[in-house]
């Protein structure tokens, strides 16, 4: 096969973030090419720094460090070459379908006289021929995405670069588009060089992609990088999908580490605050209870994620959560339940939030904010004070969403309580901090 030329070249590409004096880094050291005919994905849990490197490689924002080469030139703005598709229709509602299409063109100067009649055939390449006079609101969601694509394919871009585009859409109008979109690329049917799909979907990036960049978070980082090395089209039931998707699954699920790794450490002490998963205390109690019906308390991740028809990135951060409490290890791609997981399945409901708060006590952050209320004056703080502080850990939009997520924890454990309105925070009566065992 002769050499392809290389589109993107990405040279230990770093993104640092500054939130109250203290620095975040989101991306750390990327290395990363994409060449022409390439259909990739980069692959990985929310929080991982996807988005951010894609705003980098469409140059609509600079890396702290490293270097970004666009067919060998350093990319210094935004990438004329590259367009992206976002996860949000982003369609201008007061415009037709047609108009929403034209608009790009306009952009790039195309002259009047031309846009019409080039915006008319990509409506006509998405299968959106006969809809050019509707508006987006007559429109289904995966219409919507369509009349996206053909707008970022107006311009003919040798990049085309996909944020997650499909997450919004319900899953057969996904599945419906995936497939278009692949005929479209494997076809030859739409202008571009190269494709780069940004997904937390592990079964989504092996249908599609040729090659696949798996990252981790905290921070964000690549851990492995390969090709799929089976032809188009590929089909959920073949051995060969079944194996990779479940490959992908062990290489994020990774393995239980020692608690004390687990768990990470306070804020403000030495080391790194753990970062807690965005879950719903709910959906784990369920999960912990299908893992207790299963032979052996154990069941492979993958085959879970299909039984339970969830999504990886949903599954995975339940499974983190579980490790996190000590109700389950990971190992080989297989999660199984520990004894006190098994036992926090099987207990009535006064018991489980016992259990679940005994092992809440044990989780830094959770142990951190119970000892500054325990401290504070009629055992309350406000919500703002409490976000602040958790600023020097986590960037703004972390530190808020960390603080949501050990409110709602620390509720179910019968350990805080929350006012909404007066956004105050306070210690339960009895909820008084102990250090752990």
């Amino acid at each position: 096969m002769n050499a392809r030329a290389t589109l993107l070249d990405l040279r230990r590409v770093s993104q640092v973030y500054w939130s109250g004096g203290r620095s975040f880094t989101a991306i750390q050291n990327i290395d990363l090419h994409l060449e022409e005919g390439e259909f990739l994905a980069l692959l990985g849990p929310s929080g991982c720094g996807k988005s951010t490197l894609l705003r980098i490689i469409t140059g609509l924002q600079a890396p702290t460090s490293g270097r970004v080469l666009y067919r060998g030139e350093p990319l210094t703005g935004v990438n004329p070459h590259a367009t992206i598709v976002f996860q949000t229709f982003a369609l201008f509602p007061w415009l037709t379908v047609l108009e929403n299409v034209e608009v790009a063109l306009k952009a790039r100067g195309v002259p009047a006289k031309l846009r019409a009649s080039r915006a008319l055939d990509l409506l006509d390449r998405v299968g959106l021929d006969g809809f050019e006079t509707a508006y987006p609101r007559e429109l289904s969601g995966g219409m919507r995405q369509k009349v996206g694509f053909a707008r970022a394919m107006a311009v003919e871009p040798e990049l085309l670069c996909l944020d997650e585009p499909f997450s919004a859409l319900d899953v057969l109008s996904a599945e419906s588009l995936r497939g278009e979109l692949l005929e479209l690329w494997t076809g030859g049917n739409i202008p571009t060089r190269a494709i780069l799909l940004v997904t937390h979907n592990i079964e989504e990036a092996v249908l599609l992609a040729d090659r696949i960049v798996v990252m981790d978070k905290d921070p964000g980082r690549v851990i492995t990088d390969f090709r799929v090395d089976y032809p188009q089209p590929r089909q959920r039931k073949d051995p060969r999908f079944l194996d990779l998707v479940d490959r992908v699954y062990m290489i994020l699920a990774g393995h239980t580490q020692p608690e004390h790794l687990e768990l990470g450490t306070a804020p403000g002490e030495p080391g790194r605050t753990r970062a807690l998963p965005h879950i719903n205390i709910d959906d784990l109690a369920g999960l912990m209870e299908h893992l207790d019906a299963m032979p052996g308390n154990r069941a492979d991740i993958y085959a879970l994620a299909r039984e339970l028809t969830m999504s990886s990135d949903h599954l995975l951060q339940l499974i983190e959560a579980a490790e996190i409490l000590g109700f389950a290890t990971v190992a080989q791609g297989d999660i199984t339940l520990t004894g006190l997981g098994e036992t926090f399945a099987e207990a009535s409901i006064p018991a489980r939030k016992e259990i679940f708060a005994t092992r809440l006590r044990r989780v830094p952050i959770v142990r951190w904010l119970l000892s500054l209320l325990q401290a504070a004056d009629r055992r309350q703080l406000e919500w703002d004070v409490v976000q602040k502080a958790l600023e020097l850990e986590f960037h703004e939009e972390e530190a808020e969403r960390q603080l949501e997520t050990v409110i709602s924890w620390g509720r179910y454990a019968e350990m805080l309580t929350y006012d909404d309105s007066r956004e105050i925070i306070y210690l339960e009566p009895g909820a008084a901090v102990s250090a752990p065992r």
